[in-house]
This record gives C-alpha cells, sequence and structure tokens, in this order.
C-alpha cells in the first residue's frame, strides 16, 4: 500500500458491477499516479469485490460494507477517516475521468485554492455527447449553483482536505444531493479563496441507470440532445455509435485507452469546435430568428391594442344600443299598461251603458203598460175635452 499519497479518490458504488471495471481503469490510467483510490462498497452487488480485486494494485482500497441509509453518505464518510491525501476527490462508478484529469486539477490546487472543478462531457444513451459548462468564477452562475441547483457532476471536483474541520464531511441525515451541499459548504467556508475552473473536459458523465433516461434527466442536455439530433455537423468524436452488446461507458473507455492523449486531444478539439458552432448558430440563426419573433410580436401585440379599441368601441355602441331597448321596453310595457286601462275603462263603459240601456227598455214597458189601462185611457179623454173648451 502507497504511503502518503498526494490525493484520495472516493469511489462509491451499489449496483454497477457492470461498468465499475471502466471507472477504475480511468482513475489508473491518470498521468498522476500518486493517488489512493477508495472503493466504497454500499451494499455492493455480488461480483463487485471480483471486479475490484481483478485489478491487483496497492493503491486501491475496497471497503466493503453493508448498505447505509440513502446514498449510503455514512460508508462514505467510514472511507474518509482513513483516507491520508492531501487532496480528495470524487470518482463516480459509472463516469470516466481522462488521463490527465487529477494533473489539471492539481494544478489550481497546488496554487493555494481550495477548491477545483474541471468541465463535463455528458453523455447519452446513446452515445452523444455534449458540455454542459457552468463557471463558478462567473458571480451569477455561482449565485445560482449556490441557491438553486446544481449542474456540475461529482466526478469533476476535487479539493484540498484540511479547507474542512474533518474528513468525513458528507452529510449522512439527507435522502440526496449531499455532494452539492458539501460544494456549497466548502465555498461558503473559504470564500476568500478562488475557485479553480479548469476550461476543458476532464470527465465523461453518463447518465445514472436508476435514472431510466436519455438525457439523465437534465433539461440543458435533453436540448443539446435535440440539437444533436438534427445537426449535421454534430462532431463525429462526440457522436459514438452504442451496440446492443456493449454500454456506453465499455464504448468510451475502448476509444479512451486506445490512444489516451490522441483521443482527449481530439474530443477537446470537437467539443470547442461545437462550442463555436453553438455560439455561431445562435448569433446567425437564433438570435436574428428571435428578433423577427419578437418584431412579429410586437406587430400583434399593436394588432391586438387596436383590436381591444374598436371591440371597446363595439362594446360601447352596443351597450348604448341595449339601453335604447330597454327605453323602448319601458315605454312599451307602459303603453300596455295604458291600453290596460283603458280596455277595463271600455268594459266599464259597456257595463254601464247595457245597464242604461236595460233600464230605458224596463221603462218603455212600464209606459206601455201604463198607456194600456182605463185610467190613462179617461185621462186622455178628459184632456181632450179640455182642450176643447179653451
Amino acid at each position: 500500500m502507497v504511503s502518503g499519497p498526494l490525493v484520495s479518490i472516493l469511489m462509491p458504488t451499489h449496483s454497477r458491477v457492470d461498468v465499475i471495471g471502466f471507472a477504475i481503469q480511468s482513475v489508473l490510467a491518470q498521468t498522476m499516479g500518486d493517488f489512493e483510490l477508495l472503493v466504497v462498497g454500499d451494499g455492493c452487488v455480488a461480483g463487485t469485490a471480483e471486479v475490484v480485486a481483478g485489478f491487483n494494485d496497492p493503491r486501491i482500497r475496497f471497503f466493503d460494507l453493508p448498505k447505509a441509509p440513502y446514498f449510503g453518505y455514512a460508508n462514505r464518510n467510514v472511507a474518509l477517516r482513513e483516507s491520508r491525501g492531501k487532496y480528495i476527490g470524487f470518482a463516480a462508478d459509472d463516469d470516466l475521468l481522462f488521463h490527465d484529469h487529477l494533473e489539471r486539477l492539481l494544478t489550481g490546487l497546488e496554487g493555494g485554492g481550495a477548491l477545483a472543478y474541471s468541465q463535463a462531457l455528458w453523455v447519452s444513451t446513446d452515445g452523444i455527447a455534449a458540455p454542459f459548462l457552468t463557471n463558478l468564477t462567473a458571480s451569477d452562475e455561482l449565485n445560482t449553483f449556490l441557491q438553486q441547483r446544481n449542474s456540475i457532476p461529482a466526478s469533476c471536483f476535487l479539493y484540498r482536505a484540511d479547507c474542512l474541520p474533518t474528513r468525513d464531511v458528507w452529510r449522512e441525515d439527507v435522502e440526496g444531493a449531499a455532494d452539492w451541499l458539501l460544494w456549497r459548504r466548502i465555498v461558503g467556508e473559504t470564500y476568500d479563496q478562488s475557485i479553480f475552473y479548469c476550461r476543458a473536459p476532464t470527465v465523461l458523465h453518463f447518465s445514472a441507470k436508476r435514472m431510466a433516461s436519455r438525457y439523465a434527466r437534465m433539461p440543458e442536455f435533453a436540448t443539446a440532445l435535440d440539437i444533436a439530433d438534427r445537426a449535421y455537423w454534430w462532431p463525429s468524436p462526440l457522436r459514438v455509435a452504442i451496440s446492443s452488446e456493449k454500454t456506453e461507458q465499455n464504448v468510451y473507455s475502448d476509444l479512451m485507452r486506445a490512444d489516451p492523449h490522441g483521443w482527449s486531444d481530439t474530443v477537446r478539439r470537437a467539443t470547442n469546435d461545437l462550442i463555436a458552432r453553438l455560439a455561431w448558430e445562435d448569433i446567425q440563426i437564433v438570435r436574428p430568428a428571435y428578433a423577427a419573433v419578437q418584431r412579429e410580436l410586437s406587430a400583434t401585440q399593436g394588432e391586438i391594442v387596436m383590436a381591444r379599441g374598436q371591440l371597446t368601441t363595439k362594446r360601447d355602441q352596443l351597450l348604448g344600443a341595449l339601453d335604447l331597448v330597454n327605453a323602448l321596453q319601458r315605454d312599451f310595457s307602459a303603453l300596455e299598461d295604458k291600453s290596460h286601462a283603458l280596455d277595463l275603462a271600455n268594459q266599464k263603459t259597456s257595463s254601464l251603458l247595457a245597464e242604461a240601456n236595460a233600464r230605458v227598455a224596463e221603462k218603455a214597458l212600464e209606459i206601455d203598460a201604463m198607456q194600456s189601462t182605463v185610467a190613462w185611457k179617461l185621462h186622455l179623454s178628459i184632456q181632450r175635452l179640455l182642450s176643447r173648451f179653451r
């Protein structure tokens, strides 16, 4: 066992016996070989110990521990308490490190920094690699990282062990994102020390098997894949065919190991070309198209404002017409009331007239009856005699 290594690398594992061998190989192939690799078995599946032992490298220390709660953060602390490195890094059991990963990050930390990190290429389940860049030396991106979300794979980080009071720094009382909490703590407690940002890819970060997601459930990576699916110019080193017989890690590991220096240079050039092309597309196509859409939107908004004004005028006209209709309805109702009153008066008049006519007829009958009596006839005779003597 190597004594007093410069770097301690933590590699937790649970169920990735199918790919952990490629991850370990990428660590052992580092150009800076002064490290210890702490493989932490968190209730790992059968066959894991055999894969680790198969490397027969004294720099590897295997901790075969029972499953700890959540993501096994407690087991990581068990291993870290026995770590001896001046610097501590992380390597996921399903990620791959470029051959110069440690060498590049140590360049930043040996200058006195507390935390260093690099770029990662995110790799889809069908072999498409895309950069996902977060610049923690930019204040706005740092604030987003500290306050909102983590966008940097844990394998990208390396930190100075003495920047925190103890080595067992993983929170054991949280269900997830303990790595993000750790990076935030380091930044918070070493705010007076600069963060070293390696502006080159040194990690291939693959979608975790448990996620069952082509894009690792990262919306930004999904956007990159959407571009890759449509763009004929996507660099071929970042578009690798994955056969059904091999995992993505297997295929990329074979390419990496065949020519570590040449492959790394090729992939980094391809990444720079891709970033430049995306920027060119943004300036030449996306921005003008966005500006055109904004102009159309502005014009449409003007038309909407005009249409709203016209609708307001029409509404006012309709409300005026409705007021007129309501007034006419009230007048018509009044006329109906008057007509009804006249009908009632006519009915009363007709009733009175009929009653008067009945009384007249009745009196006429009485007169006729009176005129037919003897007394009436005698009265008439007397009246005629009197008229003769006058």
